[in-house]
């Protein structure tokens, strides 16, 4: 069980450098969508927050009493959302040598088989989400395994911890090991009763997940689309276009459609709270369908270049023509990290692969609010402003030695940002908050 720090009191502030967003940094001018706050006051209140300020405008204006937390040396931003991860993965992070569809024989499929023990997947389920909140990640898409008992296991520690999260059992009827196949109306049953067991009840979310159209037959993704239209605000999980020999496969798989994509369309798995994984080969017809549907695609830049997938084309698939929503996964294990810094000092390379630039402001913002549109759940994560669930994190630019070289050669916010997210991992994370509850100290003694 991860070790719970003090409880933090029900109205409390910070008191720091602050930077959150205000407009989207891929269709405005990143100067401009950029809100940052030299000295700020944040005030939490039964776990959200409740004003954010400069310090010096709203500092009279504190209840008497209130506990004050100065974080003089961090940059207080909102929690980073992961959007596409794999929790039971964790165990087998950095397996060696293989692509897509080797990888998933060779080590996903025998890691995951060893979920059918309950007590194994509440061990890996807590030491996955004590990983996150290392990593400044306060919510996160999360898959779990065909097991029922994995959802159990993971949505009982999110609840713990008061982490708002989403996630779902994976449907696989085909092309997989015996040990790891549902049926179509077995899953769709037992994912029904996980809905009714963890939707909504408290800060949990809950994804209808088909792991991928190779491994689902017709039925069961028929039975995937009707289940999401059960019950209300429900998300639909999957993966879509990461490796060209997966792709290959789909189209065998599927001839009488007319993509990818389309195969889960037919299906009536595309829509909003759609979020569709990797999407590295996916056409401009595609990226054009995905934005008349809503649905978002994870970009996944430490999995794609670990499992040599390609390069996600970012810019194409955030076009103010026709954007399409983008989140930032860490996918894990085919990822190398939970870290979101980590995964934005990837992006930033993949982008440049491309010839392109990723401006620090617009990666900080998909770490974080454009993470949060992804999810359709900007309304009440992913930003500071009053009203938000105080999801936070504390970033510290001098956590290492090498950082606080560097850092003390930048003259802006900007600047300072880069160096967070091309130096920066978990040790750049001074400490998170969910829902205003302080759940990580770095810096805490250990025990």
């Amino acid at each position: 069980m991860i070790p719970s720090p003090p409880l933090t009191p029900a109205r409390h502030a910070l008191r720091g450098r602050a930077v959150t967003f205000g407009a989207n940094p891929f269709l405005d001018d990143p100067a401009r969508a950029l809100v940052y706050e030299p000295d700020a006051l944040i005030l939490i209140e039964d776990g959200r927050i409740a004003r954010f300020g400069a310090f010096d405008a709203l500092r009279d204006t504190l209840p008497p009493g209130t506990p004050l937390t100065h974080w003089r040396e961090g940059i207080i931003s909102a929690g980073f959302v992961d959007t596409h991860v794999h929790y039971p993965q964790l165990p087998m992070i950095a397996a060696y040598g293989e692509q897509l569809l080797e990888w998933l024989e060779r080590y996903t499929f025998p890691t995951e088989a060893r979920f059918a023990d309950p007590d194994y997947a509440a061990g890996v389920a807590r030491r996955f989400l004590r990983e996150l909140l290392r990593a400044g990640t306060t919510s996160a898409a999360v898959y779990c395994t065909v097991h029922p008992h994995s959802v159990d296991a993971f949505f009982a520690e999110s609840a713990r911890l008061n982490t708002r999260m989403v996630a779902g059992k994976v449907l696989m009827d085909r092309n997989a090991p015996a040990n790891l196949r549902d049926t179509p109306q077995g899953g769709y049953d037992d994912s029904l009763a996980l809905i009714d067991r963890w939707h909504q009840r408290g800060r949990q979310l809950y994804a209808v997940t088909p792991r991928f159209a190779a491994t689902s037959t017709e039925e069961q993704l028929d039975l995937a689309g009707s289940l999401l239209r059960q019950r209300a605000g429900l998300f639909m999980q999957t993966h879509l276009s990461e490796n060209l020999a997966e792709v290959e496969w789909i189209r065998q798989l599927f001839p009488r459609r007319g993509s990818y994509l389309d195969v889960y369309a037919h299906a009536g798995l595309v829509g909003p709270r759609s979020v569709l994984g990797h999407g590295v080969h996916v056409d401009e017809d595609s990226f054009h369908a995905c934005h008349a549907a809503g649905c978002a695609l994870a970009h996944c830049p430490t999995s794609n270049l670990f499992l040599g997938s390609g390069a996600f084309r970012l810019f194409d698939a955030l076009d103010p023509r026709r954007p399409v929503r983008v989140g930032l996964g860490t996918d894990v294990g085919a990822g190398t990290s939970l870290s979101q810094l980590q995964t934005l000092n990837e992006a930033y390379k993949v982008a440049q692969s491309t010839g392109r630039r990723l401006h620090p402001v617009q990666a900080f913002w998909l770490a974080t609010a454009g993470g949060a549109h992804a999810l359709y759940l900007d309304d009440r994560i992913g930003t500071i402003s009053p009203g938000m669930e105080a999801d936070l994190c504390v970033l510290d630019p001098g956590a290492t030695p090498l950082m606080a070289q560097r850092a003390e050669q930048c003259e802006t916010i900007e600047d300072l940002l880069f160096v967070l997210m091309m130096l920066g991992d978990d040790r750049s994370v001074r400490a998170t908050y969910v829902a205003g509850q302080m759940v990580h100290d770095r810096d805490a003694p250990a025990g």
